[in-house]
């Protein structure tokens, strides 16, 4: 069977892709191993959607078909140092109607899977499982574990960090674990969050506290890994107290409405993203520190990037054609460097430490807060990857 693209990994970057290219007139294919499932209650998954990719989301036809009552808008957001600095960043403020969305990673898979399910230029392999990969000078053959072969000009490494497509393509990878995991966990309130995101940078990690739609909050604690699982062995009751206590109060009582859940931090760089007639986009391309939030922002854009690099070449340009891709590759390698960079910076910023150090960071927090200049281009910035 013969594809301009094969995507490999239907993850919410890969989605986003194959719904991207929805409209061109290239045949598209998208391999995943099994269809996504979806919880009944609430995701502890959560991300924070910048306003530039929900506006892509919107684009490629998904963004207006989300559950509303299931998202929430970021009206402001605090930023608290281990020492007495403070961040303060609002909407209203920066002259926008919000900082980010809070949503459910399953309500963006459900409504992007049912996009592409119906997708005419598209055909859906699922479930199914690459066996192999190679590269001849006109095509890719991906064979998949029931024997079927796929011919591509283009292979897209959508399947996440530990990527299976990008190692069998003899891509290597870089990567530098934080020693650190993220604990998430999602509760009630007993004191409305009016639409506020918090994040405080303490000794024993960074705490971030996402809104959730009515009195609920999603979060994301990235600490040391003896921390971490000290946290994930709590009782319901003790975490609730312990994740109140750690956030000064600020929501009152919480209770908990999704069992905590712990995943392993690490930093992933690679040295390219294509290669002939290959592509990474997503985790399989690039992973960041969670405390920007900007993971699956990356990767949306990475998604976006990619898809406007395919739809608009000339129809005499083949899609695996090297020069094409590195014109992508070029395209997001500024802001995929520069987010790790800071991210990874503001890590080591924020290690437990004591004396100057610990003065010197909350200090920059605080400077940073009286100079609106300042705080206005982080927040543009934000607003637009």
């Amino acid at each position: 069977m013969d594809f301009d693209v094969v995507i490999v990994g239907g993850g919410l970057a890969g989605l986003a892709l194959a719904a991207a290219l929805r409209r061109s007139a290239l045949s598209v294919a998208l391999v995943e191993g099994k269809a996504p499932s979806f919880p009944e209650g609430w995701d502890s998954r959560i991300y924070a959607i910048s306003p530039a990719n929900a506006h892509f989301l919107d684009a490629v036809g998904v963004w207006r078909h989300l559950e509303v009552a299931r998202t929430e808008a970021v009206r402001a957001m605090e930023i608290h140092g281990d020492a007495g600095g403070r961040l303060d960043f609002t909407a209203y403020g920066s002259g926008v109607s919000e900082l980010a969305w809070i949503l459910e990673s399953s309500l963006m898979q459900r409504e992007l899977w049912e996009t592409v399910k119906r997708q005419g230029n598209l055909a859906l392999f699922c479930p199914a499982r690459p066996q192999a990969l190679t590269f001849e000078a006109d095509a890719a053959q991906l064979t998949l574990d029931d024997g079927r072969r796929l011919s591509a000009r283009l292979v897209v490494a959508a399947d996440g960090a530990d990527s299976w497509t990008r190692a069998a393509a003899g891509v290597h990878v870089r990567f530098d674990p934080y020693d650190q995991q993220g604990v998430v966990a999602n509760f009630t309130t007993g004191q409305p969050h009016r639409g506020t995101a918090f994040q405080w940078f303490r000794r024993d990690g960074v705490l971030a506290w996402l809104p959730l739609p009515g009195n609920r909050i999603s979060m994301v604690w990235s600490t040391g890994e003896d921390h971490g699982r000290e946290l994930l062995a709590l009782d319901h009751a003790a975490l609730c107290a312990r994740v109140a206590e750690a956030g000064d109060h600020r929501l009152g009582t919480l209770e908990l409405i999704t069992p905590p859940a712990g995943f392993p931090l690490r930093l992933m760089r690679a040295p390219h993203s294509v290669a002939p007639r290959l592509a990474l986009i997503g985790d399989a391309a690039h992973t960041i520190h969670p405390l920007s939030g900007h993971g699956i922002n990356l990767g949306f854009q990475d998604a976006q990037t990619l898809a406007a690099a395919l739809c608009d070449k000339p129809a005499y340009v083949d899609c695996g054609d090297l020069a094409l891709l590195r014109g992508y590759e070029r395209a997001r390698k500024e802001e995929v460097v520069t987010l790790q960079t800071l991210t990874d910076s503001l890590h080591d910023l924020f290690r437990p430490a004591t004396g100057p150090m610990a003065r010197l960071r909350n200090l920059g927090l605080n400077l940073t807060n009286t100079l609106p200049v300042v705080k206005d281009l982080l927040v543009r910035y934000a607003l637009a990857s």
